[in-house]
């Protein structure tokens, strides 16, 4: 992976998928980083907190470690928050059993 020009070269681009916490809990009732998910690409199976995560950007673009692929896309606009998950074939989210 390259860095883009206009990002600072000291450290990666991306952090791990656990800066998907915050943003997702405002949507989701349960912490989603601890799902376990697949990517659509290479079917590597893993927590959605291990995933590469852009946010230097508008939204947010997370990626597969294995393969790099688009996994998810998040924006937040207005009012609203729009969320592509078309790169994750699988998400197991793990809850409570009541």
């Amino acid at each position: 992976m390259t860095v883009s020009a206009g990002y600072a070269s000291s450290g990666p681009a991306y952090r791990d998928g656990n800066a998907l916490a915050g943003p997702l809990s405002e949507i989701f009732a349960v912490d989603v980083t601890a799902a376990m998910s697949r990517c659509a690409h290479c079917t590597r199976t893993g927590p959605l907190g291990g995933l590469h995560v852009y946010d230097r950007g508008p939204g947010r673009v997370a990626r597969c470690p294995g393969c790099g692929e688009v996994m998810m896309r998040m924006v937040r606009g207005r009012g609203e928050v729009w969320l592509d998950m078309s790169g994750t074939s699988a998400l197991a989210i793990p809850m409570d059993d009541r």
